[in-house]
């Protein structure tokens, strides 16, 4: 039987100063300022027609993703969350976190944000390499990033992660070490480090850069995680790595298949309605002057994750943490009897795949490496 999960909020921020030639998130960069007050009422009103989803839940964390979030002033990061507030019950140790561009920093004033509510900062770095920070796209430089956490640190944001990309056009292993030793050198309590995936619909897509080969991205992925490992960051999930009890809320509750409201333009939500039997995704609407024309809908698609559907929308999630999870979520989750998944979870345990632990859920190291190929599994 279905079981409300945790819940979280997030909020997205559709505008950049540039659009960076890898990014297929929904960011569109031009003029924003005059749109402020007009997009916090219609963020506002959506999360007033969507509050009935909390089912009496309080929120755990909120997350300001975008799109570049610390391009509004810190009044109207402050606006929306007196708003939230206003309208659901937040936990008075939420995690709330805001995604900021060193470039855009200066838009941003940190004392302002922290006395907002914001309690943790995400750094768009991506590079500690001038050149390649030219060539992704971005508007900052190495000295920025640095004096940006920085001044964040002076004014109390202990907690913060560091966003880097590895296997950039031209990278060889040595810059890619080069880029987390400048990371790690800043003692950040959380790492984001992925590699660069060329997406549909964007400028690489069409004008592809030449990326290092599949030998130098395993080597740059092996010797990076040891390096990592090295330092005292835990690899808690796929392309996440934290200091003990740094991990990030807000992306745990997604990896545990959590429900989440989703307020702003292009954003993704994900609901369970148990009395119903129901699991639910929906998108809003991408434009941002759709979003805010009081004429259309919020909501642009919804639909149903059907019974046959959970098994891999849960394991998709649950698999990319390290440590995974507790079977007995998988039912929690899904409202699905674990004997769903008996035959396929004990083919992939004897494969040395997943663990063969009946309390469990977690892919081996061996599974972790070729977690597409365990995933299709569940199909």
């Amino acid at each position: 039987m279905l079981c409300l999960p945790p819940l979280s909020l997030y909020i997205h921020i559709p505008w950049c100063a540039r659009k960076c030639p890898y990014c297929d998130f929904n960011s569109h960069a031009g003029e924003w300022r005059q749109h402020v007050d007009t997009y916090i009422a219609a963020l506002n009103k959506d999360l007033r027609q969507d509050a009935h989803l909390a089912q009496g839940r309080c929120i755990e964390s909120i997350f300001f993703g975008g799109g570049t979030p610390s391009l509004l002033p810190a009044a109207a990061i402050a606006e929306i969350l007196d708003n939230v507030n206003a309208i659901l019950t937040v936990e008075r140790d939420a995690e709330i976190t805001l995604e900021t561009n060193p470039g855009a920093a200066e838009y941003s004033n940190f004392a302002q944000l922290k006395d907002s509510g914001i309690t943790r900062l995400s750094f768009g770095a991506q590079s500690f390499s001038d050149q390649q920070l030219k060539n992704l796209g971005r508007i900052h430089s190495a000295d920025e990033i640095k004096k940006a956490i920085f001044n964040s640190l002076d004014n109390g944001f202990e907690n913060y992660n560091i966003d880097l990309m590895h296997s950039l056009p031209g990278q060889n292993l040595e810059d890619a070490i080069f880029d987390l030793e400048s990371a790690l050198a800043l003692d950040p309590p959380h790492l984001s480090w992925y590699q660069l995936t060329i997406e549909p619909n964007t400028t690489f897509y069409s004008q592809r850069p030449t990326l290092p080969c599949e030998q130098i991205q395993a080597d740059i992925f092996h010797a990076g995680r040891a390096l990592l490992k090295k330092e005292g960051l835990d690899a808690y999930e796929t392309s996440a790595y934290a200091k003990q009890s740094a991990e990030s809320k807000h992306n745990l509750n997604y990896w545990r298949f959590g429900d989440y409201l989703a307020i702003g333009a292009g954003a993704h939500g994900k609901i369970t309605l148990p009395e119903d039997d129901l699991i639910v995704r929906f998108q809003k609407t991408r434009i941002p002057d759709d979003y805010m024309d009081d004429n259309k809908q919020f909501t642009a698609r919804r639909w149903h994750i059907e019974h046959a559907e959970r098994p891999l929308e849960f394991m998709m999630n649950a698999l990319r943490l390290s440590r995974g999870v507790a079977s007995a979520l998988f039912s929690q989750r899904t409202g699905l009897d674990i004997s769903t998944i008996g035959s396929t979870r004990k083919h992939l345990e004897q494969r040395g795949l997943l663990i063969n632990d009946s309390n469990q859920l977690r892919a081996t190291q061996k599974g972790q490496l070729f977690l597409n190929s365990v995933l299709e599994e569940f199909m």
